[in-house]
């Protein structure tokens, strides 16, 4: 199961480095089940791996020119506030209500990325951060990855697209400072109460950071859009998994059959765009 554990790990660090979130989602859910962890020590140690993993690819990024200081620093220092009360009041809650709000927040995080596509038009001109917006939906989403132990990639890349007019790679890169400092911040409230494994988290985060270097030199080379869309298949099919062993087991089948009934849909509504798109067949002309 270590093994498992720490293979599935280098999977989430190439989310990360390459989409700028979504591996985090799914690093409770991880050392939960197969790690055989609890559930608020999962989240602290999932916190400590999101936040050096998303440290590591920062850099990465930033040497390619793709992280926007100012956005980024200015929306991580209000989410580094909320991440650490968020923290603090994870602690109080029930191991069984944190999951249960941890699937809420995949299916969430899977419609997001099931919903957006890589623009094709050209980014607007970065322009300053409205800083109301920036501190209140920055503390927003440092109050979910204190609580929950997620980093929020799938709202922040978005966000610092139309706030701060930042092209995608640029959102990817900065997301990334920002679920960084939201991380450890919330690793901070949860450290003052929880004890980390620290052996288990050490393997899993080599393992992750590997996966987020792997992951920032991909990002040029695949196509964000089909990863993104079997990510978030695989996500929503990992909450219905959550929510059988939480809630019950009908409530995580339901789940799992509308997120097969949705696929079949999507599935079969693209293969008949396709196909009309394409051209008729022209007949081929008789010898007269």
């Amino acid at each position: 199961m270590i093994a498992l554990t720490v293979a599935l790990a280098v999977v989430v660090g190439i989310s990360l480095g390459l989409l700028g979130g979504g591996g985090s989602i799914l690093m409770v859910p991880l050392l939960t089940y197969i790690a055989g962890m609890d559930a608020k020590q999962a989240i602290a140690t999932s916190l400590l791996v999101v936040g050096v993993t998303s440290t590591v690819s920062t850099i990465t990024h930033a040497r390619a020119g793709r992280v926007q200081w100012r956005s980024g620093v200015l929306f991580g220092a209000a989410g580094m506030a909320g991440a650490y009360i968020g923290g603090l009041v994870g602690h109080l809650l029930p191991g069984s209500v944190l999951l249960i709000g941890f699937a809420a927040m995949m299916i969430a995080s899977a419609v997001a990325m099931l919903r957006r596509r890589t623009p094709t038009t050209p980014a607007p001109a970065p322009h300053r951060t409205p800083i109301g917006k920036a501190l209140a939906l920055g503390t927003a989403v440092g109050l979910l990855t204190g609580i929950i132990g997620a980093g929020g990639g799938f709202v922040v890349v978005p966000t610092l697209a139309l706030l701060a007019g930042l092209a995608m790679p640029v959102a990817v890169g900065t997301s990334l400072l920002v679920i960084a400092m939201n991380a450890l911040a919330g690793l901070a409230g949860q450290a003052t109460t929880l004890s980390v494994d620290w052996k288990m988290a050490a393997m899993v985060t080599a393992a992750a950071v590997l996966g987020s270097l792997i992951g920032a030199r991909l990002t040029a080379r695949v196509d964000a859009d089909v990863l993104r869309a079997a990510f978030g298949w695989f996500v929503l099919a990992m909450a219905s998994v959550i929510l059988a062993e939480e809630v019950h087991p009908a409530v995580g089948i339901a789940v799992a059959g509308l997120t097969v009934a949705a696929a079949s849909y999507r599935y079969g509504r693209t293969r008949f765009i396709r196909l009309s798109a394409q051209p008729a067949a022209q007949p081929l002309a008789t010898a007269t």
